[in-house]
C-alpha cells in the first residue's frame, strides 16, 4: 500500500472512531446525580404526585430511569428535540423504542389530559435544575 492509501485508511478508521464516540457520549450523558428542585411551581408539584403514580415505575423517581424505562432527565429529551407535545403523544398513544432499548413504550390511558400537563411541567422544571434546557435540534 502507498502512503495515500494508508491515509485514506487511518482517515477512515478516525472518522469511524469519531462517529462511535459521539453516539456513545449521548448515550451515557445523564447526570450522575439527578436533582428536584427546591420548589415546584403549583402545576409541578401536581405533576409530581401524578408522575410518581403513573410514570415512576417505569421511568424511576424523579426521572431518573430504572431497568424498566429511560430517564426522561436525559439530554435527548431536552426540549427542542422532544417538545411537550412528544410526551403527550408518547402517553396517549404509546411510542416505539428510538432511542434506548427498553422496547415499546405502551399507551397509558389512565392518564387524564389534565394530569399529563402537570407530569410534563414537573419533567421540565426536574430537566431545568439539572441544566437540561433546549438546544437546537441535532445539538
Amino acid at each position: 500500500m502507498n502512503r495515500w492509501s494508508w491515509l485514506a485508511v487511518g482517515v477512515a478508521l478516525l472518522g469511524s472512531l469519531a462517529v462511535a464516540w459521539s453516539l456513545m457520549r449521548r448515550e451515557v450523558q445523564e447526570p450522575s446525580h439527578i436533582v428536584e428542585p427546591a420548589t415546584l411551581s403549583p402545576a409541578a408539584t401536581a405533576g409530581k404526585v401524578a408522575y410518581e403514580a403513573n410514570c415512576a415505575g417505569c421511568h424511576g423517581q424523579i426521572g431518573a430511569g430504572t431497568d424498566r424505562g429511560p430517564p426522561l432527565v436525559h439530554v435527548i429529551y431536552h426540549p427542542g428535540h422532544h417538545a411537550d407535545g412528544a410526551f403527550y403523544v408518547a402517553a396517549k398513544s404509546g411510542v416505539r423504542q428510538h432511542h434506548w432499548r427498553f422496547g415499546n413504550m405502551p399507551p397509558q390511558p389512565q392518564v387524564s389530559d389534565p394530569q399529563l400537563q402537570t407530569i410534563i411541567r414537573y419533567i421540565r422544571e426536574v430537566q431545568q435544575a439539572n441544566g437540561i434546557t433546549a438546544e437546537r435540534h441535532g445539538g
